[in-house]
């Protein structure tokens, strides 16, 4: 099990968080948590990069959904960078992949 470690940086179109270890079940509120703290603005996007991360469960799923609906709610957007192989996968056999834009890597948001 790889310990989850996020980092914020701020970007032109939003705020950029790159995960780098394993989103799962015991990590996944992590990362909930930070969005208490995230100032997201109507039009901006927040950018998740993956790039980083080892493992991700049905847990770390649901939080990218939380991320999601968090961006919504602000009138913002969501976009997954990265993404590694394992979990794109996933997203595309459960229908994600419809849902989020997918970037090759955080530059390009």
């Amino acid at each position: 099990m790889s310990p989850l470690n996020i980092t914020v940086r701020d970007a032109r179109t939003g705020p950029v968080l790159g995960i780098v270890g394993d989103l799962d079940f015991d990590t996944a509120g992590q990362l909930r948590g930070l969005l208490a703290g995230l100032d997201l603005r109507p039009g901006q996007r927040i950018v998740l990069d993956l790039g980083g991360m080892k493992f991700c469960d049905s847990s770390g799923i649901t939080a990218l959904i939380v991320v999601r609906n968090h961006a919504q709610a602000a009138q913002a957007d969501v976009a997954l960078a990265s993404v590694p192989d394992h979990t794109l996968r996933v997203l595309r056999i459960v229908g994600l992949d419809q849902v989020f834009a997918l970037l090759p890597d955080s530059a390009s948001a």
